[in-house]
């Protein structure tokens, strides 16, 4: 299935049902009067998120979405039955921004969040409404209100607890396939990785999603390579796991690469706990592991840590290390207040 985590919608609520201009004629009933019913509201479009979706794939073969116009009303005072909904189901983590791909309208984090994006029109007043003593027989009668229209953007973000981040070729799909059931493409050329991609780590009888983006390279932040568009998916982690390859020929050059490219994207990613490791130490002997590591210690201010997907050297001890950072984050949000006991007093 192709990932797309951005589209373009057009959403229309429906127009309310006109009002009925009718009058009671019934025999033996001498004094019948007016009895058209109202309309009924046009149906709303909404925003759901579900779960078991990942990307936004469905809008790129429909996007447009209009709700049901309500049933106009009739005689005998019946109002006529509202429009049928149109509910937008995306995965969680889908931000709803305006026609201007800037002012967010939603943001739905969690499954079963819903939103309302477009109310539908109200239904008309039918003739019933403007019987007065002075006109007893109104031969009027309201049509119903038009709906909302609108075009919106859906992006998603990825919902994860830690993301890995590093130049091409830094072993981020290796380690990622290392650690999780997931099966990203791995080759030896840059960019192997087009899309970002999620798995479920586990250490110690806990777990915790990871998340993998495609390499980032200088001047990403300007479009250069596959760009800076997919650390979004990142934005919503704890920590970042950066890879730096001991193929490099200067590590620390390659660390502050990245984190160039990070500092000019922005949106708090430089602000996040990071835990940076030197991959591919399978291929070094014990003196280049020195030296490599030196370099990067001296760029990224603390030592790395050492590891190497292919034979799990250090990657127990790393995913421990991801593991106590998302385990604090998550002692420190409180948990949900109940407040059912509330409803009965």
């Amino acid at each position: 299935m192709k990932f797309l985590d951005q589209a373009r919608v057009y959403i229309r609520s429906g127009d309310g049902g006109a009002g009925s201009m009718s009058f009671r004629r019934e025999k033996f009933i001498e004094f019948g009067g007016p009895d058209g019913g109202d309309g009924g509201r046009g149906g709303d479009v909404w925003v759901e998120a579900v779960d078991g979706l990942n990307t936004l794939i469905d809008y790129r073969y429909q996007q447009h979405f209009k709700a049901k116009t309500g049933m106009h009303g009739m005689g005998r005072n019946m109002t006529g039955a509202k429009g049928a909904d149109v509910t937008l189901k995306v995965p969680a983590g889908t931000q709803v921004f305006a026609e201007d791909n800037e002012t967010l309208i939603c943001d739905l984090t969690e499954v079963g969040q819903r939103f309302l994006l477009a109310k539908g029109g109200n239904g008309g007043f039918g003739n019933q409404h403007f019987k007065t003593s002075t006109n007893q027989a109104p031969r009027r009668a309201n049509p119903g209100q038009p709906g909302e229209e609108m075009s919106i953007w859906l992006r998603l973000k990825l919902i994860a607890d830690a993301g890995l981040v590093g130049l091409p070729n830094a072993g981020k799909s290796t380690f990622l396939a290392a650690v999780t059931a997931a099966k990203p493409k791995i080759a030896e050329y840059p960019f192997t990785t087009l899309y970002p991609g999620l798995g479920v780590a586990r250490i110690d009888g806990r777990e915790f999603v990871l998340a993998d983006i495609p390499g980032l390279i200088e001047g990403a932040h300007e479009g250069v390579g596959i760009g800076d568009r997919f650390l979004g998916h990142v934005e919503r982690t704890r920590v970042l796991l950066h890879l730096v390859s001991a193929l490099e020929e200067n590590p620390g050059k390659a660390y502050k690469t990245v984190r160039a490219e990070l500092e000019a994207y922005g949106h708090g990613l430089t602000d996040k706990v990071e835990i940076v490791a030197l991959s591919q130490i399978d291929i070094l002997d014990a003196d280049a592991r020195k030296k490599k590591a030196a370099s990067l210690k001296r760029a990224a201010g603390r030592a790395p840590m050492l590891l190497s997907a292919a034979t799990g050297e250090g990657v127990e001890a790393v995913l421990r290390a991801l593991m106590a950072v998302v385990a604090e984050a998550r002692d420190a949000v409180p948990a949900p207040v109940d407040t059912r006991w509330q409803q009965n007093l």
